[in-house]
Order: structure tokens, then sequence, then C-alpha cells
């Protein structure tokens, strides 16, 4: 499913229509994305818990070249499923 395909499940689901339905989940990943590079996590009962995770710093290699090079420290996004979306799908 993409972004497209998702604004027209939702509308249906929600009775609104798309263009209100983009607004929203437009503003929901917007105010994820804010929330986690702000440092905190978003919870979304019996959905799930977006958070981040701290990546330390790693050799790597260029494939190109197979020069060894240092991948500096991040932090990244993670999703952790909820009870009930685990059940969905292991019962789908």
């Amino acid at each position: 499913m993409n972004k497209k395909e998702l604004i027209k499940a939702v509308a249906e689901q929600a009775g609104l229509n798309q263009a209100d339905a983009a607004k929203a989940i437009d503003a929901l990943t917007a105010v994820i994305g804010n929330t986690l590079a702000q440092g905190s996590e978003v919870q979304l009962t019996g959905f799930g818990t977006f958070g981040t995770l701290k990546r330390a710093e790693r050799l790597g290699r260029n494939p190109a070249t197979g020069e060894m090079l240092i991948i500096p420290a991040s932090r990244v996004p993670k999703f952790k499923a909820g009870k009930n979306l685990k059940d969905a799908v292991a019962n789908s």
C-alpha cells in the first residue's frame, strides 16, 4: 500500500473526504517525526511504539573501493509493534 492508497482507505474508514484524510496523515507523520527528533517516543496503545535507537560508531567498507572507513555514531528511528497489531498480523 502506498500513501495514495492509504489516504483513500483512511478516508473511507473514517468517513472523510480524501483531502481531509491526507491532511490528517501528513499531520500524524509530522508529529511523530518531530517527537522522535526531540528524543521522545510516541506510544499508540494497541498499535505500537515509535522511538529511537543509538547506533555506535563502527568500522565499514566502501563497496566500490574496498577501503575501510569509520561510520559515525547516529540515532535511528525504530518501531515496536503492540500486542493487538502482532495478533492481527499473526491471525491473518
